[in-house]
């Protein structure tokens, strides 16, 4: 569920919350040199921190892939990393798409109080650490996540929109106002029984400003309240795998 830290923000800032600008919330690393074979099938500690430390699971559908989609999948406020794992990973076993699942430090993503840097950097060095153990497709790396981690998947998703090809978020509460880079699709669900982050604060003005601003949005309404019911992440990881480079 959503930290009532966040609950305090004043709606109007809902949308867009200013942050430092330059680097600090810039993803650097890319995949390289393949490595000889892909990591087995299961759940894998990514071993970079002894607490708080980011999972990567492999479904056994990408046994049959010469290389696999990557989805990281950010976990909400007071959450850990396998909560970003269980939000996709019946998606990922159905589909074969890898799920990293990076922990922030201190149980919510710093970047929704305006700032950010050390959880980004501990994405990168996430990423540089899947990107080095698995064969994963560099046209295929999606940002996804839930409560604060869908406004951090929008906020660090498009500011390195030049990595990801999509990002997806779900219930998600603004954008922080970062440099942006390229213009990934984005696909956007939240319920209209959504009593934490309400949508008329939230996704009905995120949405109509992206679409402003020249984003491709997919939007999905459900009544229902802050979650992600299954359907939905169904749809949503679909809708991912339609998408071609």
């Amino acid at each position: 569920m959503f930290a009532a830290a966040l609950s305090s923000l004043a709606l109007n800032k809902l949308v867009a919350q200013s942050a430092p600008q330059g680097a600090p919330n810039r993803l650097l690393s890319r995949p390289g040199a393949m490595p000889a074979a892909m990591l087995p099938p299961g759940l894998h500690p990514l071993g970079l921190r002894t607490d708080r430390d980011a999972l990567l699971y492999v479904p056994e559908a990408s046994a049959k892939l010469e290389k696999a989609p990557l989805v990281i999948s950010l976990h909400g406020a007071s959450g850990k990393a396998d909560r970003g794992i269980n939000l996709l990973r019946a998606e990922s076993d159905k589909h074969g798409f890898l799920l990293l699942a990076p922990d922030t430090s201190r149980g919510t993503w710093d970047i929704i109080n305006g700032r950010g840097g050390p959880d980004a950097k501990f994405i990168d060095s996430s990423l540089a650490r899947v990107f080095a153990q698995a064969r994963v497709d560099p046209a295929r790396i999606a940002m996804a996540g839930i409560s604060d981690g869908g406004t951090t998947a929008l906020s660090l998703g498009l500011a390195n929109g030049d990595l990801f090809n999509a990002v997806l978020a779900f219930s998600p509460g603004f954008i922080v106002d970062l440099p942006r880079a390229g213009k990934p699709p984005v696909f956007i669900s939240h319920g209209t029984l959504d009593t934490i982050l309400p949508i008329d604060e939230t996704s009905r003005r995120i949405v109509p400003a992206l679409k402003r601003e020249g984003y491709k949005v997919t939007y999905r309404e459900f009544e229902g309240p802050h979650t992600l019911p299954p359907d939905v992440g169904a749809e949503a990881m679909q809708w991912y795998m339609d998408l071609r480079a």
